[in-house]
C-alpha cells in the first residue's frame, strides 16, 4: 500500500512537468475572446472583432452559463510547425468550431467536441484535437467557438503531429496506471468482502469503481471506453457519477465511523445532503445539467467541510479507526476545493489542476483501504484484550472452583455409600414397575381391542368393494331400463315412469348410496387404522434391536391418545426425512406415550388461560443420530420442579392422578438406548423435550 502512495505522488509530479512541456508543443498563453449568445454566427461575430477582450496571457475560465465562448487565436508560432495540430487540453467541451480568418472572411470550419463523436475525431482518443493545414497557417487568426453545458475553460497548444503521439501515449499511461490502482484495490477489497462477509467492504468497492467512472468522465477517457456515441451521458456523466460518489462516499462515513451511535445528531445532517444530491441527479437527467454542475460545485464545497467535522468529531471521541478516514478525506478535500476554485475561476488552470482530482481520489481510495485494514487491527487487537480478561476470569472462577470441591470431596464421601444403596434399590423397584406397567398397558390394549376389534372391522372392509361393484352393476341396469325406456316407451309410460321417478326420488337415493358406501368405507379404513396403531405401538413380538420408523410410532401414539385429548389442542407435526432407527420399538413407543400424556395433560389444566394450546413434534435427521422435540405452549415448570423431573416418584400431579414414574422410565430407556433427554422450561413459557438417538446401537442387550 505504501508503494501505490508512494507511486500517486510521482505521477503527481510527473504531471506537472511532462504533460506539453516546452520543447514539445507551443502552449496558448496570449489570446483575445468575445462572450456571445448561442444564435451569433460566425459573420455575426466578425463584424464584432474590435470587441474581443485580451485575456493578458493568463489562463482564463469563462465560468459556467448558457452563453458560447469565442476566442480569437494569433497564428504567428503556427507557422513554424510543418505539420501543426491544435491540441485542447479539456476533453468535457460539447461542441468546438474552428474557423481560419484571412481578410475579414471566415475560411473552412472544423468542428469537434465530447457531442460529436470519437469516429469524427482526426485522433480517436479523449483530447479535443484539431489537423491544421496551409489554409490555417496562412491565415491571419484563428476563431474558435466553444459550446459547453458546464464549465468553459480554454488551455491549449500548438504541437507537431509526431509529437502530439507521443503526448497522448504518456497520458494513456498515466490513466492506465492509476485505473491499475483503482482495479487492485477493488478486487481486493471484493475478495475480502466475499471473504469476511462484511457490508464495509462491498461499500468501499462500490465507492472505488464510481470513484473511477467519475474521474474516468473528467479526464474524457469514459467517451472513449464506456459509451463513445451517447452523447445524453457524454454531457451529464460528470454530474452523474460525482454525485453517486458523493453519496456512496457518505453511506462508507456512516458505516465506517458508526456515526449515528457516536453522532446522532450530525449523522441526520447527511440526510438532507442526500435530498440535495437527489436534486442534483434529477435535474441532471431530466432538465438542466448546467444548473446541477453549478449546484454540485457549492454543494461539493459545503459537504468536504462537514464530513471533515464529523470525521474530527468522531476522533475527539476517541474511535480510533477516524484517524486514517481524517487524513484520507482531507488529501481528498484538497483534491476537490483545488479542482472547484480551478472550475469556478477562482484559481489558475493548468495541468495540476486538471488532474489533481484523479490524483486526489485514488489517494483517498488508497487511504480509506489503509484505514479499513486498521480498524480490523483495531478490532482485531480489542477481541485479544477481551479474550485475555476471559481466560484470566476463567482461570480465577477455575481455582475457586477447586477450592470448594475440595471441601465438598469430604461431605460426598460420607454420604457415597448411602447414596449407593438408595441407588441400588430404587434401580430394582423400577425395573419391577417398568415391567408390570408395560404388562398391564400393552397386555391389555393388544389383547382385549385389537383382537376383538381386528375380525368383525375386516369382515366390513372386505365387503365394501364387492358391494360396491354390486351396486355399480345395477346402476348400470337401471341406466340401461331408462335409455330404452326413452326409445321404445310411449308417451303415457314414459311419463308414469318420470312420476314414480320423482315419487321416489331416484337421483337423491342414487346420490345418498353414493355417499352411504363412501361413509362405510372411511369409517372402516379408521378403525383399521386404530388397530394398526395399537399393534405398531405395543410391539409385544419384538424384544429385540430392529431398524425402525419413528414416525409410525408417534403417530401411532397419537392415535390411541386421541380420544384423551381435548379438541382444543392442535398437535402440529413438523416431519424432516428420517432414515430407519436401530432401537426397541416398544420401549420407544413407551416414551413418546408418557412425554405426550404430560403435554396433554399440561395443556388440558390450563385450557382457559391459553388461547391456542397447541402440540408440536419436530423431526430432524444428522450423520450418525435423529432428535425428536415434543413441545407444548403450556405453563411450563419453574426451576425447582425441573431438576427433579427425572427422580423416582417425583410428581406434580395430584393424588390419584400420577405416580412419578413416567419421565424416570423415560429417561432410563433412552439412557440405555445410548441417546439423551434435554428439557427446556421456563415458567409461562412452555416446554420442550429433545431427545437424541443414535441411527445405530453397538450394544447387543437391552433390558426387554
Amino acid at each position: 500500500m505504501y508503494k501505490i502512495v508512494a507511486l500517486l505522488f510521482s505521477l503527481g509530479f510527473f504531471i506537472s512537468n511532462q504533460i506539453f512541456p516546452e520543447e514539445r508543443a507551443a502552449k496558448i498563453e496570449c489570446f483575445s475572446y468575445l462572450m456571445a449568445e448561442k444564435e451569433a454566427s460566425i459573420d455575426d461575430v466578425l463584424t464584432q472583432v474590435n470587441q474581443f477582450l485580451d485575456n493578458d496571457c493568463e489562463t482564463f475560465n469563462f465560468g459556467i452559463n448558457d452563453q458560447v465562448v469565442w476566442v480569437k487565436i494569433d497564428t504567428k508560432e503556427l507557422r513554424s510547425f510543418s505539420n501543426p495540430l491544435l491540441a485542447l487540453n479539456s476533453a468535457s467541451l460539447d461542441y468546438v468550431y474552428l474557423f481560419p480568418v484571412k481578410a475579414g472572411k471566415a475560411g473552412r470550419s472544423l468542428v469537434s467536441g465530447r457531442l460529436d463523436g470519437i469516429e469524427n475525431r482526426y485522433f480517436k482518443s479523449h483530447k479535443i484535437v484539431f489537423q491544421l493545414t496551409e489554409l490555417e497557417k496562412e491565415s491571419d487568426y484563428l476563431l474558435l467557438k466553444i459550446e459547453n453545458t458546464d464549465k468553459k475553460i480554454f488551455t491549449g497548444s500548438f504541437v507537431e503531429d509526431s509529437d502530439f503521439k507521443s503526448i497522448l501515449d504518456f497520458e494513456n499511461i498515466l490513466f492506465g496506471l492509476l485505473t491499475g490502482v483503482f482495479v487492485g484495490l477493488f478486487f481486493y477489497n471484493l475478495f475480502l468482502y466475499f471473504s469476511v462477509k462484511d457490508k464495509l467492504y462491498l461499500v468501499y468497492v462500490i465507492h472505488t469503481a464510481l470513484v473511477w467512472v467519475a474521474q474516468a468522465s473528467i479526464l474524457g477517457f469514459t467517451q472513449i471506453l464506456l459509451w463513445p456515441e451517447w452523447d445524453w451521458m457524454n454531457s451529464r456523466s460528470i454530474v452523474i457519477f460525482s454525485s453517486l460518489v458523493s453519496v456512496v462516499g457518505i453511506w462508507f462515513l456512516r458505516l465506517f465511523l458508526l456515526t449515528k451511535q457516536h453522532l446522532p445528531r450530525l449523522d441526520f445532517g447527511f440526510n438532507i445532503i442526500y435530498l440535495v444530491y437527489a436534486f442534483i441527479l434529477s435535474n441532471a437527467l431530466f432538465f438542466s445539467p448546467t444548473l446541477s454542475y453549478r449546484s454540485i460545485l457549492i454543494t461539493q464545497s459545503v459537504v468536504v467541510w462537514y464530513v471533515l467535522f464529523v470525521a474530527w468529531s468522531t476522533l475527539r471521541m476517541g474511535y480510533r479507526p477516524a484517524r486514517y478516514y481524517l487524513l484520507a478525506w482531507s488529501i481528498f478535500m484538497i483534491g476537490i476545493f483545488l479542482f472547484v476554485f480551478s472550475e469556478m475561476g477562482f484559481i489558475p488552470t493548468n495541468n495540476l489542476t486538471a488532474y489533481i482530482m484523479p490524483l486526489g481520489s485514488a489517494l483517498e481510495v488508497v487511504l480509506l483501504s489503509f484505514a479499513l485494514a486498521d480498524k480490523i487491527n483495531i478490532l482485531k487487537k480489542e477481541k485479544e484484550e477481551e479474550q485475555a480478561e476471559k481466560l484470566k476470569a476463567l482461570h480465577e472462577n477455575e481455582l475457586l472452583i477447586k477450592e470448594q470441591n475440595n471441601m465438598l470431596e469430604e461431605k460426598v464421601r460420607i454420604r457415597t455409600d448411602e447414596l449407593e444403596q438408595t441407588l441400588r434399590t430404587l434401580q430394582n423397584t423400577q425395573s419391577q414397575l417398568v415391567n408390570q406397567e408395560k404388562m398391564a398397558s400393552l397386555g391389555q390394549l393388544t389383547a382385549g381391542i385389537a383382537h376383538e376389534i381386528n375380525n368383525p372391522i375386516n369382515f366390513v372392509s372386505s365387503n365394501i368393494t364387492p358391494l360396491k361393484r354390486d351396486i355399480k352393476d345395477i346402476m348400470e341396469v337401471i341406466g340401461f331400463y331408462r335409455e330404452s325406456g326413452e326409445r321404445e316407451f310411449s308417451d303415457k309410460t314414459k311419463k308414469e315412469a318420470k312420476q314414480l321417478e320423482e315419487e321416489l326420488e331416484l337421483e337423491y337415493v342414487l346420490e345418498e348410496v353414493e355417499q352411504l358406501l363412501k361413509g362405510m368405507d372411511d369409517g372402516a379404513k379408521r378403525t383399521v387404522e386404530i388397530v394398526k396403531g395399537l399393534r405398531i405401538f405395543s410391539r409385544v413380538d419384538e424384544q429385540d434391536v430392529k431398524k425402525v420408523d419413528l414416525h409410525d410410532g408417534i403417530n401411532s401414539t397419537i392415535i390411541l391418545l386421541n380420544s384423551s385429548i381435548p379438541g382444543k389442542i392442535r398437535i402440529i407435526r413438523e416431519f424432516a426425512e428420517l432414515p430407519m432407527v436401530e432401537c426397541l420399538a416398544g420401549k420407544m413407543n413407551q416414551v413418546f406415550m408418557n412425554i405426550l400424556n404430560n403435554a396433554v395433560h399440561a395443556l388440558a389444566d390450563n385450557l382457559d388461560k391459553i388461547p391456542d394450546p397447541k402440540i408440536t413434534i419436530r423431526t430432524r435427521a444428522f450423520v450418525d443420530h435423529v432428535v425428536v422435540e415434543i413441545e407444548d405452549n403450556g405453563p411450563g415448570m419453574p426451576e425447582h420442579v425441573k431438576q427433579r423431573i427425572f427422580e423416582p416418584f417425583f410428581t406434580t400431579k395430584a393424588v390419584g392422578r400420577g405416580t412419578g414414574l413416567g419421565l424416570s422410565i423415560v429417561y432410563s430407556i433412552i439412557e440405555n438406548h445410548k441417546g439423551t433427554l434435554e428439557v427446556n422450561t421456563e415458567e409461562g413459557q412452555g416446554t420442550t423435550f429433545i431427545i437424541s438417538l443414535p441411527i445405530y446401537q453397538n450394544a447387543p442387550k437391552y433390558e426387554s
